[in-house]
């Protein structure tokens, strides 16, 4: 593994951002917008209410998708596409690890019946930049 790539990615996933989740419904991709926050071993988590349709497509299938860098439509920086499987918790010290205020407006606290945690493990990762025009591709 390429230490300046991975610290490159690392970059890139920092800060908590919107993301696009993409799972498979009926044989095809199925995308919605998710806030994504990702940890130094580049885990990435969102929460979701535990009987959304996005768990309901990872359980048949925990194949997933998020596409994630892009913040300003005017400073267009270096964007990751990732594969991923994604896994559903609702254990209580992973929803207090994940909790922010932010969620309040969602759920009623960390305790809250519908909330959970969707981990997602990624397994290939590409970094794409525009100075080049073959992404960079790391391998978990």
């Amino acid at each position: 593994m390429s230490n300046d790539l991975k610290a490159k990615i690392q970059s890139v996933l920092k800060d908590p951002q919107l993301g696009v989740l993409a799972t498979i419904k009926d044989d095809a991709p199925w995308c919605r917008y998710v806030f994504i926050q990702t940890s130094e071993d580049l885990t990435i988590r969102c929460a979701t209410f535990k009987n959304a349709r996005k768990v309901n497509q990872i359980e048949a299938n925990d194949e997933v998708h998020i596409t994630a860098g892009i913040t300003s439509l005017t400073d267009i920086k270096p964007y990751l596409q990732i594969q991923a499987k994604a896994t559903l918790t609702t254990d209580q010290a992973e929803k207090d690890d994940f909790w922010n205020p932010g969620l309040e407006e969602i759920f009623e606290d960390q305790n809250d019946p519908n909330f959970a945690v969707l981990i997602m493990k990624p397994y290939k990762i590409e970094y794409c930049s525009q100075d080049k025009h073959v992404p960079e591709v790391l391998t978990l």
